[in-house]
C-alpha cells in the first residue's frame, strides 16, 4: 500500500488489473448459472461525444448499482455500447470535408459513408475510454454499436415485420424540417428559443357574392408573413358573436388573389389577438390539424432549402424565406392592408445541431403506427410490471402515451440505417431485409429495376431495440434468455418520451415482455448557481478535469473555445465568472471523490446543483479513510489472523460492531430504493464519525491491555466491512486499502469488487453497548465543550464531579473509568452525594445528571474576566450595528429578503453568544 493517498498512483493501476482479470464480465462472481441476475443497459452515448457531467452522474449511479449487486453474488451484466448519432456524426464529418474544400455531395454517398466509418474507428472510443477513467465496470467484451452487423440485422427485421403488419407505412405529413441539414428532425432535436421579433396585423377582405373584395375586412395577426402565400382558410370561433355570421363565406387572399373559406373552429380563441386566425395547413402544426378537420387543401410554398417554390406568385419564387417576408410586408403595406407592426417576443424553434430556424414542412416520410404499439406499453405500467422511481414520473409517461401521434422514423441523411425499401419505375414500394429479400418476397425478376429509398432511420428507432438487440436478438441466445428483461433503466426525465417509452413499446411487441422492471429517473446536473450547464453559458465542467485537475489558462481556453470571436462581451463575461470561481484552476480531486459527490447528490428525480465544496470535502474523506487505515495497519502488524468473534470483547468493540450492523441495514435499505444520497451519508457518518473519530480513539488505550489481539481483530474486521460498503461508490481507494486487509485476514477473493457484500447479523446488534458508549461520548463531549468555553488548555487534566447521577450513570462510570479518564483527559472522576454542597464550577447537563468542573485554581480569574469582557464589548458593537440596520425601514423594505434574513440571523446568533458570555462571567464571580 502506498504511504500517502494519491489517486494518480492507484486509479490506472487498479482499473487495468480489474479489466485484465475479467472482473467486469457477465457472471464475474462465478454465478453465471445463478437464478439471481442483475442487468442494466447503458443509455448509449453518442459515438461523437465526450463525457459530460450528465454522463458522469448517470454512469456513477449505474456503476454503483452494478458493483453493489455484483458483490451480492448475482449474475451481473452491465451492457455497454454507443449510438451512431445520425445527424451529429454526419455533421462532424461534413465539417471536416468542408475544411478540406470538399463535401459529401462531391464524394458521393458510398464514399462519404466510408469516410464516416473511418472517422468512427479513429475517434469513436473517446467516450468509452473516459468511462474507464470514471471507474465504470461494464462488460466491455460485449460492447455494441447501433450500426454493427448484429444491431443492423435486428433493425432491418423490426422494420420489415412492422411493415408487413401495416404498422409501418409511408405517408405525407408535416414534420420539423431543418433547411440547413435538409432533413426531418424529431421534437427532441428542436430547441425553442425565446427571441425578439414582430407581430404583423393584416386585413383580409371578405369576398362579395361575385368573389370580389368587399369593404368588410377580417384582421389577422402573424409572426410569419411569408406563410400568407400558403394560406387556405381563415378560422374564427363558432361562438364568437363578432364573426360567426361570416362562417361559410370567403375572403380574397391578398397578393395571391385566391378565394379561401372562413371556417368555424375552436382553434380560434376570441380572447387572443384579433380572434381571427390565418390557416396555413402545410406550414404550421396547429393549422394542419384545423386543415384535417375542415378538409382544407395542403399548399406547400417552400422548397427544402426554405426558398419560395412555384406554388407562390411568380414575383416571390426563389426568394429566401426572410426576403420573401420583407417583400410580403412591403406589398401588403402598398395595398393598404398592413394595419400595424408591433415588437413581439416569441419562441423560435431551432435545430439543436444547425441552429437554423425549423420549418414545419409537408413531406413524404415513413411512419410507425405508435397508437397500436402504445396500448400494451401503457398496460405494462398500469399493472405495475414496470415501476417508475420516483412514481410520479409515470404521469409524464401517461401524458405522452395516451395522446401519442404516429412516429416519423425517416431522416434525409446518409449516415444511419438505410431504410430497407425499394421502388420500381412506377414508384411501387417493396420492403425486405435487403434487395434480394425484397425481390423474393414480391416475386420480382431481375428485369425489374429497383432503387433503394435514400432516407435513413431515426436514431431513436435503433436505440428503441437496445435492451434486446444488444443481447443478440433475434437469435434466442443464452444472454437473451438470462438477462432479459433487465432490472432497471437509469435515465434522465428528458427522454422518457423519446427513448424510454419506445423501448417499452418495442419490447412488448417483439419480446412479448417488458424491457426493464424499473425506471430510475435522475435529475439534471446544474452548476452551483442552479443554471443549466451549456457551452454557450461557459459554465460547463468536464468530469475528467475534476479527476486530473486543470490550470486556469486551460480552463478558460476550453470554456471559450468555439464561441464566435464577434462575441467579445460574452467571452469576457465567461472569463470573469470562471476566474472568480476557479482563481487557480481546478486542482486534481481523483475519481473516488467525484463519484462520492455524485452519489451524495443523487436524490431521486431532483436536479442537482454541483458544488465544488463537496468534491473538496470528499477528497478529504478519501484522505481520512486512507490515514485511518494506515493507523489500523500500524497497530495490527503483529496480529495473527483468525476467525473474528466478540466472545471476550470489550463494550467498545461490541458497540462499534453493533453500529456497523445498523449501518449495513441502513445502507442496503437506501441502495435498494435508489437513494444513493442517503446510502452514501450512512457510510460517511459511520466511517468518519463513529469508526475514525470515536472507535480508533477508544481503541488506543485498549491496545495497551491484554485484550490487544481481540481489539486488533475488531479493528480489521470493521475496516474490512466498511471498505466493502464503500466500494460500490469509491472503487479505487477501497481496493488499494483492502488488499492489505486481505493479506491480514488471508481472504480468498483477489479483489474487493468480487468479494461478498456485507450482510447484517442481527445477533451482533447490542443495544446495551450502544447505550453505554453513547453515555461515554456524551460525557466526553460535555467536558470538551466546557474546556472550550472556559478556555482551558487541552493538555490540562481536570477533576470532574457528577451530581444527581442515576444508578445507570453510576454503573456506566464505574465500568469505564479508565476509558473516560483517557478520552476526556481527567485527573479524577467522582460522584457528589445528594447531601454534599456543589462547589463553584462550570456545569453541563446530561439528562438529569450534572457534570461539574470545579474552576478554582484552573484559570487566572482576572485575565479570564478581561478576555470575556473584551469579547462582550465586541459582540455588543455587532448587536448595535445589526439593530440599527433592522430598525432602518429603508433597509428592511428595499433590501432583498435573503439579506434581511441573514442580518436577523446574525443578530440572534450574537444575542445567544452574549448570554453565554455573561453566564461565564457569573461563574467567575463565584470563584
Amino acid at each position: 500500500m502506498i504511504e500517502k493517498y494519491d489517486p494518480t498512483q492507484i486509479e490506472t493501476k487498479w482499473y487495468q488489473n480489474w479489466e485484465k482479470n475479467g472482473y467486469f464480465k457477465a457472471g464475474a462472481t462465478g454465478n453465471t448459472d445463478s437464478d439471481e441476475t442483475y442487468c442494466i443497459m447503458i443509455p448509449p452515448p453518442n459515438v461523437t461525444g465526450t463525457l459530460h457531467m450528465g454522463h458522469a452522474f448517470q454512469d456513477t449511479i449505474m456503476d454503483t448499482l452494478i458493483r453493489y449487486h455484483r458483490m451480492q453474488g448475482k449474475n451481473t451484466l452491465w451492457q455497454p455500447g454507443t449510438d451512431h448519432a445520425g445527424i451529429a456524426t454526419q455533421m462532424v464529418v461534413e465539417r471536416q470535408l468542408n475544411a478540406q474544400g470538399s463535401s459529401r455531395v462531391e464524394l458521393g454517398r458510398e464514399a462519404f459513408v466510408d469516410q464516416v466509418w473511418q472517422w468512427k474507428e479513429q475517434s469513436g472510443n473517446t467516450i468509452t475510454n473516459q468511462l474507464r477513467r470514471m471507474g465504470a465496470s461494464p462488460d466491455w467484451s460485449r460492447q455494441r454499436f447501433t450500426m454493427d452487423d448484429g444491431m443492423s440485422a435486428a433493425v432491418m427485421k423490426v422494420f420489415v415485420d412492422l411493415h408487413e403488419e401495416g404498422l409501418i407505412y409511408r405517408g405525407q405529413r408535416l414534420v420539423n424540417w431543418d433547411p440547413t441539414l435538409n432533413t426531418a428532425l424529431s421534437d427532441l432535436e428542436v430547441e425553442s428559443v425565446e427571441e425578439n421579433g414582430f407581430m404583423w396585423h393584416f386585413n383580409y377582405p371578405v369576398a362579395d357574392d361575385n368573389g370580389d373584395a368587399s369593404d368588410v375586412f377580417l384582421t389577422i395577426a402573424t409572426t410569419r408573413p411569408e406563410t400568407l402565400l400558403g394560406d387556405t382558410a381563415v378560422a374564427v370561433n363558432p361562438d364568437d358573436d363578432r364573426f360567426k355570421h361570416l362562417i361559410g363565406q370567403q375572403v380574397l387572399l391578398p397578393i395571391c388573389n385566391r378565394l379561401i373559406p372562413i371556417v368555424g373552429d375552436q382553434h380560434a380563441d376570441p380572447e387572443k389577438g384579433t380572434g381571427c386566425v390565418k390557416i396555413t395547413p402545410a406550414h404550421d402544426f396547429n393549422d394542419y390539424q384545423v386543415g384535417q378537420r375542415h378538409d382544407l387543401p395542403l399548399l406547400n410554398v417552400l422548397n427544402f432549402d426554405a426558398t419560395i417554390n412555384k406554388n407562390a406568385p411568380e414575383a416571390y419564387q426563389g426568394l429566401p424565406r426572410y426576403d420573401a417576408r420583407k417583400a410580403v410586408v412591403a406589398e401588403m403595406d402598398r395595398l393598404g392592408l398592413l394595419v400595424e407592426t408591433k415588437p413581439h417576443t416569441l419562441m423560435v424553434p431551432r435545430g439543436d445541431r444547425s441552429g437554423d430556424v425549423i420549418e414545419p414542412m409537408l413531406t413524404n416520410q415513413w411512419y410507425v403506427d405508435a397508437k397500436t404499439l402504445a396500448k400494451p406499453a401503457i398496460e405494462a405500467v398500469d399493472n405495475g410490471d414496470i415501476k417508475f422511481v420516483p412514481d410520479n414520473w409515470k404521469n409524464t409517461y401517461y401524458a405522452w402515451m395516451n395522446d401519442i401521434q404516429d412516429w416519423c422514423i425517416s431522416r434525409q441523411l446518409w449516415w444511419g440505417h438505410r431504410i430497407p425499401a425499394w421502388y420500381d419505375e412506377q414508384d411501387n414500394i417493396y420492403v425486405g431485409m435487403d434487395e434480394a429479400d425484397a425481390r423474393a418476397r414480391h416475386n420480382l425478376t431481375d428485369e425489374v429495376k429497383l432503387r433503394q429509398d435514400n432516407d435513413v432511420l431515426d436514431t431513436w428507432f435503433s436505440s428503441a431495440l437496445w435492451p434486446f438487440a444488444t443481447l443478440d436478438w433475434p437469435e434466442n441466445s443464452k444472454e437473451l434468455q438470462t438477462y432479459y428483461p433487465t432490472n432497471v433503466l437509469v435515465t434522465g426525465f428528458d427522454i422518457i418520451f423519446f427513448w424510454v417509452a419506445r423501448m417499452i413499446m418495442m419490447g412488448m411487441k417483439f419480446m412479448d415482455n417488458i424491457p426493464f422492471k424499473e425506471v430510475y429517473i435522475h435529475g439534471l446536473v446544474r452548476d452551483s448557481n442552479g443554471q443549466k450547464m451549456s457551452k454557450s453559458k461557459g459554465n460547463v465542467l468536464d468530469p475528467i478535469d475534476l479527476i486530473d485537475g486543470i490550470s486556469l489558462e486551460a480552463l478558460l481556453q476550453k470554456r471559450t473555445q468555439g464561441l464566435m470571436q464577434d462575441q467579445p462581451k460574452k467571452i469576457e463575461q465567461i472569463k470573469q465568472a470562471t476566474m472568480a470561481e476557479f482563481p487557480e484552476g481546478i486542482k486534481p480531486y481523483g475519481c473516488d471523490a467525484m463519484r462520492f459527490t455524485f452519489a451524495s447528490l443523487a436524490s431521486t428525480g431532483r436536479d442537482i446543483n454541483f458544488d465544488m465544496g463537496r468534491v473538496e470535502g470528499y477528497r478529504n474523506f478519501c484522505n481520512k479513510i486512507f490515514n485511518a487505515s494506515r493507523f489500523v495497519f500500524m497497530n495490527t502488524e503483529d496480529h495473527v489472523a483468525g476467525e473474528f468473534n466478540l466472545e471476550n470483547a470489550s463494550t467498545v468493540e461490541k458497540w462499534i460492531v453493533s453500529r456497523l450492523q445498523n449501518c449495513i441495514i441502513e445502507y442496503r435499505r437506501h441502495m435498494d430504493r435508489y437513494r444513493l444520497d442517503l446510502a452514501s451519508q450512512a457510510i460517511y457518518d459511520f466511517f468518519w464519525n463513529e469508526y475514525c473519530d470515536w472507535f480508533l480513539e477508544l481503541s488506543k488505550p485498549l491496545l495497551k491491555t491484554e485484550q490487544k489481539a481481540q481489539v486488533q481483530g475488531t479493528l480489521l474486521y470493521v475496516l474490512d466491512q466498511a471498505l466493502r460498503l464503500l466500494h460500490p461508490i469509491m472503487p479505487y481507494v477501497t481496493e488499494e486499502i483492502w488488499q492489505e486487509v486481505k493479506a491480514k485476514f488471508q481472504l480468498k477473493p483477489d479483489s474487493i469488487m468480487i468479494s461478498s457484500f456485507p450482510i447484517v447479523n442481527k445477533s451482533l446488534i447490542d443495544d446495551q453497548a450502544e447505550a453505554e458508549i453513547k453515555w461515554i461520548k456524551t460525557l466526553t463531549l460535555a467536558v470538551r465543550q466546557i474546556r472550550g468555553e472556559m478556555n482551558i488548555p487541552p493538555s490540562k487534566k481536570l477533576t470532574v464531579l457528577l451530581s444527581q447521577a442515576s444508578e445507570q450513570d453510576q454503573s456506566f462510570m464505574q465500568s469505564n473509568l479508565p476509558l473516560l479518564k483517557t478520552m476526556a483527559r481527567l485527573e479524577a472522576l467522582s460522584l457528589i452525594q445528594n447531601d454534599q454542597e456543589e462547589p463553584p464550577a462550570a456545569t453541563a447537563l446530561m439528562g438529569e445528571m450534572k457534570i461539574l468542573i470545579p474552576l478554582a485554581g484552573l484559570i487566572d480569574k482576572t485575565e479570564e474576566s478581561k478576555r470575556i469582557n473584551k469579547q462582550i464589548d465586541k459582540i455588543n458593537q455587532e448587536i448595535k450595528r445589526a439593530e440599527g440596520k433592522l430598525n432602518n425601514e429603508k433597509f428592511v423594505n428595499k433590501a432583498p429578503d435573503h439579506l434581511v434574513a441573514a442580518e436577523k440571523a446574525k443578530l440572534e446568533s450574537n444575542q445567544v453568544a452574549l448570554q453565554e458570555l455573561n453566564e461565564q462571567l457569573e461563574k467567575l464571580d463565584k470563584l
